[in-house]
């Protein structure tokens, strides 16, 4: 009986394996039909039997498969040619070697090593392509547990490994494309900055060469101020600076200087230990490094999120075998350092994007100081994350859902807070809001009370620290109310967060709170017609584009609008799964010219680089949310424009956001060509029925299949008034489906069509020889447009 498997029959190849070389032909075996209604035979696909053959000896069975083997590669499997080569040779190695030691035994026995042999093969495989980033470190540690006669075998892995150089790179250059830091940390990595300038701000000589490398040659101002003071005078720090200031340098910095500071002190403790338990330590610490590469890769693969589920399944399954040999050998070992390297550095975020690309911040800047950083958010696997815990990881950056879920779980990790050395809370002033993020309350109470340091430092930082709303009169006129002021909002912050002594205070934002680079422009419209100007701004000023929205309906409304425009938007919100968000964003930041529709999950401290334009397409509700939103575009010194989006139920928080950042002059409007308002408006009317009709028909095939399910599950009988929408005829069925597709076809000749055509005006030439043409809208940029705008209103005021 033969099995099928990938398409072709290979049960002659086995029954070789056995020690049988086949001499005539396999015949097929007529079966009775009745035969297959028994379910224990439902599986056969056919009997055959083979009647002329020969028992040959296994050794020799090894040379007949060589030379057939090439055979069929030859003729049948031309894709296969290519990989085959470099994996043949370590199976036959492994083959004949076993061979020769079961010779004397049954021909079963040597069958069953064969097949094991072949799945230790593959295994290792599988580790080495999985761990082709870590050059063999961790295919060494395993070969310490493997028997004598197969570490002599090791040679050929290592030999495969140097032979296929050229595919390293390839993977580590997609890596990179994949994270959407990387634009803004890579962009001048060919020569290497002189930071000279950094050299007075005490910042360590790991972290000055990482700038170097980085291309980071000078401190922005907020790096500046605060640095000092952190690093020197060891004081917590209030930091207040615009967008796009490079903030999370400011305390990144002086926290791997803590760490630094920390891992100094205690290492005469950690010699003197290493010298009396030097034997010991031998075989347990290449096991620590390797464990810790592995992690790593694996950890890097969960963020990156672009990688395939099976690569980070082959990788964990190398860790787990790691984790449980080192558990099982060496308690004592874990034990000890729990107590040496415990957690010195915690970074708290409002969002896990931002969590992530501060790690990737953190990571870049300590590259040369070998401290480890691990990241704990919701959305991915808590089971991971605990076993990058266990690699104990000076600093973590963190979300305070999943923290405080693995420490009430109570992590050896993070159960001894106590030893705490920097504390940060990014975007405080979102963190501390009331009635958001209850589990940091919950932390702050624990890092203040049982688990509090003297020593730790504290680090606060947003772009809306000092930001102040304007009391309302009604508010004020009760009895125990206090206006309020910067200062005021400032020691309600410190107390909430902890901070007992005189911290550093910096604000460097402006009375705006926007960046100066920002152009500020606006539309006033009805609810209905955003959606004209949304497309009529997205055809006409094509780029790197934001659009934020309040809420997930609306994202999602837009997402199918646009797309059946052929706009091809990416959608980001908080009911995504996590590594959907994250593949977005990096798209998002890989393609030239893109939208990245959004709800507030996207509005704070994101950092993807040449963002262009920001829309908001419904007005914030706050004007911290305004000032985060527009922040998004404008980094850095770089130009960026912000629209303001106004229908009628938008005025009121538009003059609330207007009043709080106290704008001196009135936003300007957005020049909008009417010529081209009507066949947009075609194209968008006709783009919203197709819309409507397709939601309508999925929300009722979605809540329909769902009662089935249910009502079949119960053995209960459905009425027809139950389900959504009537029960319409195949006629009224087929009739809709054609009126879709005419849509359909209509929208796509539309679509076909150009919207701005650039009509030539004849002209004579002047006397001075020139051709005078008539400049068209087409290529000129959003802020050009603007530009050209506010230049004709000056010259028609004079």
């Amino acid at each position: 009986m033969k099995a099928r498997k990938g398409g072709r029959f290979r049960s002659s190849f086995k029954l070789k394996r056995k020690g049988i070389e086949v001499v005539g032909e396999w015949k097929t075996v007529q079966i009775d039909p009745n035969l297959f209604a028994e379910e224990e035979f439902r599986d056969i696909v056919c009997l055959e039997e083979l009647t002329d053959y020969k028992l040959v000896s296994s050794s020799k069975v090894g040379k007949v498969k060589e030379k057939k083997r090439k055979a069929e590669t030859a003729s049948e499997e031309g894709n296969e040619e290519v990989e085959e080569p470099v994996v043949p040779p370590k199976k036959k190695k492994k083959n004949k070697d076993f061979r020769s030691q079961t010779d004397k035994d049954n021909t079963p026995n040597a069958a069953e090593i064969d097949v094991l042999v072949d799945k230790e093969a593959k295994c290792n495989e599988i580790i080495e392509e999985a761990n082709c980033e870590d050059h063999g470190h961790v295919i060494e540690s395993m070969s310490s547990r493997i028997d004598t006669p197969k570490k002599k075998k090791k040679k050929v892995p290592k030999n495969k490994a140097f032979q296929a150089p050229e595919a390293l790179p390839s993977v580590a250059t997609s890596k990179k494309v994949k994270n959407w830091t990387t634009g803004v940390l890579s962009a001048s990595t060919d020569q290497k900055a002189d930071v000279s300038a950094w050299k007075d701000l005490f910042v360590p000589e790991p972290v000055l060469q990482a700038l170097s490398y980085l291309g980071f040659s000078a401190p922005t101002p907020i790096q500046a101020l605060a640095l000092p003071s952190a690093i020197r005078d060891n004081m917590d720090v209030l930091g207040a600076a615009e967008t796009g200031s490079g903030k999370t340098l400011a305390f990144a910095i002086p926290m791997i200087h803590s760490v630094l500071q920390w891992q100094k002190s205690n290492n005469s403790t950690t010699r003197n230990d290493s010298v009396s338990k030097e034997s010991h330590q031998h075989h347990d610490e290449p096991r620590w490094e390797n464990e810790d590469e592995a992690e790593k890769l694996t950890h890097q693969q969960v963020e990156d999120s672009g990688d395939e589920d099976g690569a980070s399944f082959t990788t964990g399954c190398v860790k787990v075998l790691e984790n449980v040999e080192f558990d099982s050998h060496d308690e004592t070992h874990t034990v000890d350092s729990n107590k040496k390297r415990p957690l010195l550095g915690l970074v708290l975020t409002p969002t896990r994007e931002l969590a992530v690309q501060v790690k990737h911040h953190i990571d870049a800047v300590a590259k040369f100081t070998g401290i480890k950083t691990a990241i704990l958010v919701g959305g991915m696997a808590a089971q991971k994350q605990e076993r990058v815990l266990n690699r104990k990881p000076e600093i973590v950056i963190a979300t305070p859902g999943r923290l405080w879920e693995l420490v009430k779980e109570r992590h050896p990790h993070l159960s001894n807070l106590r030893q705490l050395r920097c504390l940060v809370i990014d975007e405080a002033d979102r963190m501390v809001e009331k009635g958001h993020f209850l589990e940091l309350s919950q932390l702050l109470e624990i890092l203040n009370d049982s688990q509090y340091n003297p020593r730790r430092q504290t680090f606060v930082f947003s772009a809306t620290l000092t930001l102040v709303h304007q009391t309302p009169t009604r508010v004020l006129q009760k009895k125990n109310a206090k206006k309020m002021d910067k200062k005021t909002k400032l020691e309600l912050l410190m107390e909430k967060v902890g901070i007992k002594g005189k911290p550093k205070v910096i604000d460097l934002t402006r009375k705006e709170a926007t960046v100066e680079t920002l152009t500020e422009t606006r539309i006033h419209c009805n609810t209905n017609d955003k959606d004209y100007y949304l497309y009529y701004f997205l055809l006409q000023y094509p780029g790197r584009t934001m659009v934020f929205a309040n809420s997930i309906d609306c994202v999602k409304r837009l997402s199918s609008l646009l797309t059946i425009l052929n706009c091809d938007p990416l959608p980001l919100h908080a009911n995504m799964h996590q590594k959907q968000r994250l593949k977005n964003l990096e798209r998002f930041a890989e393609r030239e010219s893109c939208v990245l529709l959004t709800t507030d999950v996207a509005a704070r401290g994101l950092d993807i680089p040449n963002v262009q334009h920001v829309i908001h397409y419904q007005v914030p509700r706050t004007s911290e949310l305004y000032v985060h939103r527009s922040g998004r575009t404008a980094r850095a010194a770089s130009e960026g424009l912000s629209l303001l989006l106004i229908g009628p139920e938008d005025l009121i928080n538009f003059r609330k956001i207007y009043k709080t950042l106290e704008k001196s002059e009135e936003l300007p409007f957005f020049p909008v060509d009417a010529k081209c308002m009507t066949s947009i408006k075609e194209r968008m009317n006709l783009a919203r029925q197709i819309e409507k009709a397709e939601f309508f028909n999925s929300r009722a095939k979605q809540h329909n299949s769902w009662l089935q399910q249910a009502a079949e599950a119960l053995e209960m009988d459905l009425d027809d008034d139950m389900l959504m929408g009537k029960k319409a005829s195949e006629q009224e069925e087929s009739q809709k489906q054609k009126m879709l597709k005419g849509m359909k076809k209509q929208l796509k000749h539309m679509l076909s069509q150009p919207l701005f055509k650039v009509l030539m005006k004849t002209k004579y030439p002047t006397q001075s020889g020139k051709l005078l043409l008539p400049q068209t809208s087409e290529g000129m940029s959003a802020l050009g447009a603007m530009s050209k705008k506010q230049a004709k209103k000056k010259k028609s005021i004079k």
